[in-house]
């Protein structure tokens, strides 16, 4: 395989745009995580607002990146209904994301089955890193799959 098109040019296939995806996600996870940390350690933000406005700075990171670099052939033509299942597709993912954390947070967290390994107070964190697992591959097979074709018209 030709190194280059890991990277440049258009693809439809399935490993060159997880390949890329991987990028785009962990840019999007870094603008996502880190936005959570500053607005709930630096802000003060409770852990389920702050995951929200986080989770949108990532969402809309993810789908210009992905729109222009991973994806080109979208089954919808019209941009804002685009950008509508987009986000559709990552509120599903938002939901699994708040989920968890709230799992991590307020469940596992007052049980510290990590004992002093982990204060109880950043149980929130474990909760990101497992959510951001499964919320990738989520996000990644729904777009894929249900927005954009394999084929090219």
């Amino acid at each position: 395989m030709d190194i280059r098109k890991l990277f440049a040019g258009e693809t439809d296939n399935t490993f060159i745009q997880f390949f890329r995806y991987c990028f785009v996600g962990g840019l999007a996870f870094v603008i996502d995580a880190g936005s959570l940390v500053v607005f709930k350690e630096a802000l003060g933000m409770n852990t389920n607002l702050a995951a929200v406005i986080s989770f949108i700075l990532g969402l809309t990171v993810n789908y210009l990146l992905s729109t222009c670099w991973i994806f080109k052939n979208s089954k919808i033509k019209n941009r804002f209904a685009e950008f509508t299942a987009f986000a559709a597709i990552g509120v599903i993912g938002l939901l699994m994301n708040v989920a968890i954390i709230w799992f991590f947070e307020d469940f596992l967290g007052p049980r510290k089955p990590l004992g002093s390994l982990i204060p109880q107070s950043k149980y929130y964190i474990i909760g990101k890193l497992v959510s951001t697992v499964i919320v990738f591959v989520w996000n990644f097979c729904a777009r894929k799959f249900i927005i954009f074709d394999k084929n090219k018209e």
